[in-house]
């Protein structure tokens, strides 16, 4: 039996609470890819913006991260 099909790992976007101990981060899928966002800070704001539409998805407090999921689904 061969099984064709496309994995999709989608994106987590990390937030806060990582850095304090025994706390895990915040993690929201996002659909597309990591390098479709782009992450802004000013000052303690920090903002995830999709690249093509300037769609803002999170505006708040950071540090932020985004990776790419382990699993696919």
């Amino acid at each position: 039996m061969t099984i064709e099909s496309c994995w999709n790992y989608p994106t987590l976007l990390c937030t806060p609470p990582w850095k304090i101990e025994g706390v895990f981060p915040t993690e929201t899928l996002l659909p597309l890819e990591p390098e479709a966002y782009t992450i802004t800070q000013e000052g303690d704001i920090w903002r995830v913006t999709v690249k093509h539409s300037g769609e803002v998805l999170y505006e708040g407090p950071g540090p932020l991260e985004l990776v790419e999921s382990p699993a696919p689904f």
